[in-house]
């Protein structure tokens, strides 16, 4: 499975910034060893239903700590069976765009 997801922390003056919450989120995902790739607006990750939804937890906890609200928006493609997808789709659609 894939899942794109963007954690939205509310942090107040004396609790850090927005960016440093986020940062701290990505740094779960990137140290889970799963494939990842993180863009303006959300972070990528790619493996198995638990080992993916456990990242997103423990990078939801993390944000937790510094932010007394947490937003999360989360989109998952669910396709048994496949894996390197997150690249693979991608690759596909420039193929197409080459012609």
């Amino acid at each position: 499975m894939i899942v794109a997801f963007s954690i939205s922390p509310t942090t107040g003056d004396d609790t850090g910034s927005v960016s440093e919450a986020v940062a701290a989120a990505v740094r779960v995902v990137r140290e889970s060893g799963l494939p990842n790739e993180t863009n303006s607006m959300f972070t990528n990750i790619e493996g198995e239903w638990d080992e993916v939804m456990a990242v997103v937890k423990r990078a939801v906890e993390v944000v937790a700590e510094v932010s007394p609200r947490v937003g999360l928006v989360l989109k998952a493609d669910i396709r048994a069976g496949f894996t390197g997808e997150m690249t693979a789709k991608v690759e596909r659609v420039e193929r197409l765009l080459e012609d």
